[in-house]
């Protein structure tokens, strides 16, 4: 084999390896997209369901739709209606605040 042989040999594996990684990266970014998309879509059931339930949580989410303009994303929600919370039902309570951290506890000893 010749050098030049060599040359085109060492060329179709560079192209090779380089189409093999452009497929991985089109593989990567693909699942990606799809991770981000269920991400959305998790998170959005979670909104409605809370907008459901709590009536801050609906006047929120009518302060998010306030802000969709983009025409394709307004025909999204064309003669679609909000949750609005059940009668008699409360407000989701609000998580307490973390506790401050404090010293480690000496763990409960029994005199002897």
């Amino acid at each position: 084999m010749d050098l030049t042989q060599k040359i085109e040999a060492a060329r179709k594996k560079a192209e090779q390896a380089k189409a093999r990684l452009q497929a991985l990266e089109a593989r990567g970014s693909q699942i990606e997209r799809k991770r981000d998309a269920k991400r959305k879509i998790v998170l959005g059931g979670l909104l409605l369901d809370w907008a459901g339930k709590d009536p801050q949580a609906a006047k929120f989410l009518g302060a998010l739709l306030n802000r969709v303009v983009r025409e394709q994303d307004l025909k999204a929600f064309e003669g679609w209606e909000p949750p609005t919370p059940s009668l008699g039902v409360q407000p989701v309570p609000q998580a307490a605040p973390p506790a401050p951290e404090s010293a480690p506890v000496a763990p409960n000893t029994i005199p002897s």
